[in-house]
């Protein structure tokens, strides 16, 4: 449910999804969240049985049961593996081998079923229910005409056979997680709902936007959204008063809930300020608001570079209407896609599942504890507070008064002047082979909370990060390939043949396209050893994803696109029907504006993108939709455009930077916002949200955190000093916009054909096509001849494009990060399970939020104000390294002496 933001990758095509909408573009899984909160609230139905059920457990219970398949058998060190489980089945695309016998209905139970121990009557509603848990029943053994239900609330079902049958998903990984009922009474599009969604909005997008300008940066996902939310709709229950404003009918803004009229509605008759307990559906509206609003608008990074390093600007109305424009496009493209990327039963979106595990257990009433581990015996959301508390505490002695902590590479401090130690051992432009840390912003910052994905993933991850930034880099930067003896190891920078960094601005015409002579005159552009490996994994991540997507799930997805097309609705397809669903013309309406919009934005002003160029970017997103929103639907893998984009502008308009970069925008980020919009539209659909009330929360928080993002940051650009320089005091170096400079300069300025095309410099870097293309196929038949081998874990796109972060991260981000995951995701969870499946997301949210929140009193009280840190050796002795100088090179030219080949 999240899309990706440039702020923290680049040219990244494999874009694992997590749960919940934060766009991580950088972690290849998502842990399952399987944990409640305490404390009673309203549950997800408000059904009990009067009788013993034939199964256990319900969809959510079994789910749980399950979580001890891989991992620990809640401390039994006989446990099974982290394989075969549903509970991983949510997130892990390796499928197994009997997934396609599992693909089967469920089996169909009568409604003769009694209770032969009590009274032989059917199952009746809880009168008044509403506070009790969805565990008092089964709903595996229910179906709706097993309930008096009232004549405007009885579920429509397709004939009277299918009445007699107890219905649920055909899928065992939507039956694992999604509850095959509906509860039509709660209200969700209500004031409570919107005022808190609208507060989180500015609060998320805003501090994301400012902390994407920090190195590393930090990110606040939709998780910290729906954990916050949560103890904010309880407070509101509990202390608003119960009162009524009436206003005159405003019609279809109130429509969500049964008639759309009813009290608790939006812009109905009336509105309550207060309709009672909050509810599951209410929280889900504001986990979609919050899902397409915090993450920083890719075009951010548009300005970013337009401004600090092109030193152009056309002003804050081009910026809204570019950053608007290109987040809404894709609203027109998600409402076409509905009918084959939402309503089929098999279009599954394994990240959703995820999220709505969490979001059911966050309902449930009972809260087991266990006072055998840390925090076990307090209430969860105290134990949250505390980890809040002391991560906002702790991070102002990294983060201002001890900064050494933050990076500990007390190698580079013993030899500063040393290039092949800074390059070894530096933590800026070296690869941290010591990664020792005690800053959780250099943990997560560029990657994301290692807490969340599961072992297998964060395994491959770090394969790829030793392979190729370690082993590799090393090899190819100590035998001098690509003149690497006279560049650093490790950077985001280009540079020219005098090993400065490269100076645009001589090979810029006056209307800001490449000046050929002046380039043929000044130098050929150079890149970091680890720069360079990056754009050579992107083309590996492309096709290795294909092929791996092929081989492991090629016959499944053609099934379930057949499926898709010809297959009966399902329950939840059934209990959407009750609702109005948003007519296409409004998706199709907004799409005309947008495009208007975006017209007007590269026409109007002197982008040097023609208009026709500009239709080929949106048609490139267009006819991408349906194929890669099937893969990701079915794998939770979406390929990325941005690299097909490049290449396609590159070599058809070169010499236009900042046309590039729109191109890539509205050819890549027209599509992943589509299927975004599509994700979060399926997890309306499991939640059962009416798709009304979906389409104004998707529009207004959009919109709305355009604006904000666009103002802050204007706002950070004028109040922050020096920001954007790499020495700056408070770490606001803007490391993704630098990124995104360096790829308009190295794609769309000088162009590909210059760079990578035979015989240029960097051309050798085409041979990982091929080697993406082979490495999946050549696990796939080693695992097929040892199925049980520790080859069914491998992964090809993730250690290809699980470090797509790197630059602007570093090695010691990722190295760090894994080694955390390695600690909580495999050896506590194994060891301590019942901590880690009941506090394990919580922590994570919490030291998230606490890191936020100390960062943002340390912007307001001390850099706004020019409040240096206190002058000591823990902050300075960082200072005095080549590494931190960003001059750890190993031949340093002097006055007019040059590198590279003679002519170019």
């Amino acid at each position: 449910m999240a899309h990706p933001s440039s702020s923290t990758s680049h040219d990244v095509p494999l874009q694992t999804l997590s749960s919940g909408g934060d766009h991580e573009e950088l972690n290849p899984g998502t842990a399952s969240k399987s944990e409640e909160a305490p404390g009673p609230g309203p549950a997800a139905s408000h059904f009990v049985t009067s009788s013993p059920p034939l199964s256990p457990k319900n969809p959510l219970a079994h789910l749980k049961a399950r979580l001890p398949l891989f991992g620990s058998r809640h401390g039994n060190d006989n446990a099974r593996s982290d394989s075969g489980s549903e509970y991983e089945l949510l997130l892990d695309p390796n499928l197994p081998a009997d997934y396609s016998q599992r693909h089967q209905a469920l089996p169909r139970h009568s409604l003769s079923t009694t209770d032969p121990h009590h009274h032989d009557h059917p199952l009746k509603p809880l009168p008044g229910a509403g506070s009790h848990s969805s565990s008092d029943h089964d709903p595996l053994v229910q179906s709706a005409a097993e309930f008096e239900f009232d004549s405007e609330l009885e579920l429509e079902l397709d004939s009277d056979a299918e009445a007699e049958e107890v219905e649920d998903s055909p899928y065992p990984e939507v039956r694992a997680a999604v509850p095959p009922f509906d509860d039509p009474t709660l209200p969700c599009n209500t004031l409570r709902a919107w005022t808190i969604g609208l507060a989180l909005i500015f609060l998320g997008a805003s501090m994301n936007t400012l902390f994407s300008l920090r190195s590393p940066n930090i990110s606040l996902g939709a998780l910290i959204a729906q954990v916050i939310a949560w103890p904010l709709g309880r407070c509101w229950a509990r202390f608003v008063p119960d009162w009524e404003l009436r206003f005159g009918r405003l019609p279809w803004w109130g429509r969500g809930a049964r008639d759309g009229r009813g009290k608790g509605e939006l812009g109905g008759w009336s509105v309550r300020l207060n309709p009672g307990p909050f509810n599951i559906k209410e929280h889900a509206v504001i986990v979609v608001m919050a899902s397409v609003s915090f993450s920083v608008a890719y075009a951010t990074d548009i300005i970013l570079a337009q401004k600090v390093f092109y030193k152009q600007d056309f002003g804050v109305l081009w910026q809204l209407l570019l950053v608007v424009s290109t987040q809404s496009l894709g609203y027109g493209i998600a409402g076409m896609m509905r009918r084959f990327l939402v309503y089929p039963a098999s279009m599954i979106w394994p990240g959703n599942l995820v999220s709505v595990t969490l979001m059911n257990a966050m309902y449930e009433s009972s809260d087991d504890r266990d006072p055998t581990v840390i925090g076990g015996s307090m209430p969860r959301y105290r134990w949250f507070a505390l980890v809040t508390l002391g991560a906002f505490v702790y991070y102002f002695i990294p983060g201002f008064l001890a900064q050494f902590l933050s990076s500990f590479a007390f190698v580079t401090w013993l030899a500063p002047d040393s290039p092949i130690v800074n390059q070894l051992f530096g933590f800026s432009t070296g690869l941290s082979l010591l990664p020792i840390t005690f800053d959780w912003t250099q943990i997560s910052g560029f990657v994301g909370s290692p807490l969340i994905p599961p072992w297998h993933a964060i395994a491959n991850t770090m394969v790829g990060v030793v392979l190729f930034f370690v082993i590799l880099a090393s090899v190819l930067h100590y035998s001098g390939a690509w003149y690497s003896q006279y560049l650093p190891m490790s950077d985001s920078n280009t540079y020219d043949n005098t090993g400065r960094q490269y100076n645009v601005s001589r090979i810029l015409s006056a209307e800001y396209t490449l000046d050929v002579e002046a380039y043929n005159n000044y130098s050929p552009l150079f890149l970091s050893t680890t720069f360079a490996i990056s754009y050579g994994l992107s083309f590996a991540a492309i096709t290795s994803l294909i092929v791996y997507t092929y081989l492991h799930h090629g016959k499944t997805i053609w099934r379930q696109y057949k499926s898709s097309t010809t297959e009966k609705p399902d329950i939840h397809m059934k209990l959407m029907r009750r609702y109005k669903e948003a007519p296409t013309w409004w998706y199709m309406s907004l799409f005309v504006v947008m495009l208007a919009i975006g017209f007007l934005t590269v026409l109007a002003w002197p982008t040097n993108l023609t208009w026709w160029a500009f239709l080929l970017a949106v048609f490139i997103s267009f006819a991408f939709s349906l194929p890669i929103g099937i893969i990701q639907a079915v794998t939770n893998n979406q390929i990325g455009l941005n690299v097909l984009t490049e290449f396609v502008y590159g070599y058809i308009q070169p010499g236009r930077p900042l046309a590039l970069m729109i191109f890539k925008t509205f050819g890549y980020i027209t599509m992943s916002q589509a299927l975004t919009f599509v994700s979060d539209l399926k997890f309306g659909h499991y939640m059962k949200i009416p798709p009304r009330t979906m389409f104004m929360a998707q529009v207004v928080a959009t919109t709305l955190s355009c604006f904000v993002q666009v103002l802050v940051l204007n706002y950070a650009l004028r109040t922050i000093p020096d920001v954007c320089e790499p020495t700056q005091s408070e770490h606001f170096t803007c490391p993704g916009g630098r990124v995104f400079f360096s790829a308009s300069v190295i794609w769309g300025l000088i162009g590909p054909a210059r760079i990578f095309s035979p015989p240029q410099i960097y051309s050798s870097l085409f041979l990982f096509f091929l080697l993406g293309a082979i490495t999946p196929l050549v696990i796939y038949l080693l695992a097929r001849r040892r199925p049980k081998s520790f080859l069914r874990y491998v992964m090809a796109p993730v250690i290809f494009g699980g470090a797509g972060a790197i630059p602007p991260a570093t090695p010691l981000n990722y190295l760090s990060w894994g080694i955390v995951g390695y600690v909580f995701q495999y050896l506590i969870k194994k060891r301590h399970f019942g901590w880690w499946r009941r506090l394990n997301f919580l922590t994570s949210s919490g030291l998230d939020l606490g890191l936020a929140l100390s960062t943002l009193v340390i912007f307001f009280a001390f850099t706004v104000r020019e409040v240096q840190p206190p002058r000591w050796w823990g902050n300075e002795v960082v200072k005095g390294t080549l590494d931190y100088k960003g001059e750890a090179v190993q031949v340093v030219l002097g006055p007019g002496e040059t590198f590279g080949p003679a002519s170019w």
